[in-house]
């Protein structure tokens, strides 16, 4: 009984299964990060064009909204470009632009918890006036 303790013949495969699982699992973490870090860049980009576009001087805030929802819906997806509001506001005197994007937070692939981020983006609005 006590050689067969001390032996360790078939303990290769089972090292090997334990180390692949945990090393497989550490790997697709990091790419569900990256894939959730890229989604997040994608809708902050989109709401900064959109609002860029909206502050324009013969431009509605309507149509900047759909400028971050068509560049959000090429990149990854109209699932993620379901809400997404663009409208004028006053900031330190200033007449602004404000795009405001909530969306879904990808945890698991594009499956993710819906309305977990909501991105904000400014610009100042340009008029005919001044």
């Amino acid at each position: 009984m006590h050689a067969l303790r001390r032996d360790d013949r078939g303990s290769s495969p089972v090292e090997f299964v334990l180390v692949g699982t945990m090393l497989t699992a550490l790997t697709l973490a990091v790419l569900q990060l990256a894939l959730a870090v890229y989604v997040r860049n994608v809708v902050h980009d989109a709401a900064v064009e959109g609002a860029q576009h909206a502050a324009l001087a013969d431009v509605d805030p309507a149509a900047g909204a759909e400028r971050a929802r068509r560049v959000i819906t090429q990149a990854v997806g109209s699932a993620y470009a379901d809400d997404v509001t663009a409208a004028q506001s006053e900031s330190g005197g200033r007449t602004v632009v404000v795009v405001r994007i909530r969306t879904a937070l990808p945890v698991i692939g594009l499956i993710g918890i819906p309305s977990a981020m909501q991105i904000v983006a400014e610009a100042p609005a340009e008029s005919f006036d001044e």
